[in-house]
């Protein structure tokens, strides 16, 4: 199984997983928010597990955000999100730039390395890190471009920012909203990220 069909199938797994605790939250609304609401603690609890996920171990924390926006609403999902997930881009890309491919390539596959290294462009950096962080759910990206790219930290953070923020606006909303029309805005999102995939996967 290549990379990008690995890529494919873990989207397809989060999507699903997105959908299935959507259903569950909204099925059980007046149980969560009686039994699970921390206030500020489960928000911040929330934040570390997204800074966490991209750090420790480069994961997809989206099946986390419909929960969150049935406890606390989607504005404030997204807020938080887009706090956690640009808090651990940065501590990612600063530990790449600083300690280089021998710690990586323990926390990103080897292989994952190689391929990427091939296909970062030579012009139009900001633009492709913009575009990947709004279609492509990897949080490896921050580890890859930190190693690879000589982008700056400032400018990486501005387009990691203008990137995940309509993503993170778009999940936390759906996440709130029936099913039968999650299922089609998720269609249409998995359109894009399937395009973001191509794209990456194409390179120069």
């Amino acid at each position: 199984m290549n990379q990008r069909t690995k890529a494919i199938l873990g989207i397809i797994i989060v999507i699903f997983l997105f959908v299935l605790m959507s259903y569950l939250v909204q099925e059980n609304i007046d149980f969560v928010r009686e039994n699970i609401d921390f206030g500020i603690w489960g928000m911040l609890l929330y934040t570390l597990i997204v800074i966490a996920s991209i750090v420790f171990a480069p994961v997809a924390v989206m099946p986390l955000m419909p929960l969150a926006s049935g406890l606390w609403g989607w504005q404030i999902t997204a807020l938080l999100s887009i706090v956690g997930w640009t808090i651990g881009a940065a501590i990612a890309f600063g530990i790449a730039r600083k300690y280089g491919k021998k710690l990586i390539k323990k926390i990103v596959s080897l292989n994952e390395i190689e391929e990427f290294e091939k296909r970062i462009p030579k012009k139009n950096i900001f633009l492709t890190i913009v575009f990947l962080r709004m279609t492509v759910p990897v949080d490896g990206l921050s580890y890859l471009f930190g190693l690879f790219s000589r982008i700056s930290f400032k400018t990486y953070i501005l387009a990691t920012i203008i990137g995940i923020t309509p993503f993170s606006i778009a999940f936390s909303y759906a996440g709130g909203i029936s099913i039968v029309w999650q299922g089609a805005a998720l269609a249409i999102a998995l359109g894009i990220l399937f395009v973001g995939i191509w794209v990456a996967g194409r390179g120069k």
